[in-house]
């Protein structure tokens, strides 16, 4: 956790990106041409960058109990064969 409140984790915004967890779009099939959108990327400090669509104003009303999103924060939606095909990326901690 960085940033002035201790008790709320904080991004890194000098992280760099380290390595794509699973298939590009072009792989999956899921854009083509210069589009490059979704994609999922380890940074170098461990954090994971999600690149998709930004949805944030079309889920605030119906986000789940216990559920926020804070100033400065972005639903993002990705498919799910992104997710699928990072899986195996993804390290058990």
């Amino acid at each position: 956790m960085t940033g002035s409140n201790p008790g709320k984790w904080s991004a890194d915004s000098s992280a760099n990106f380290l390595r794509r967890l699973g298939k590009s779009s072009h792989e999956l099939g899921q854009t083509a041409g210069n589009v490059s959108c979704p994609d999922i990327w380890e940074l170098d400090n461990g954090d994971i960058a999600v690149i998709g669509t930004e949805l944030s104003h079309s889920y605030t009303g119906r986000l789940p109990d216990g559920v926020s999103i804070d100033p400065g924060e972005s639903l993002v939606v990705i498919p799910r064969r992104t997710i699928v095909a990072a899986k195996t990326d993804i390290p058990d901690q």
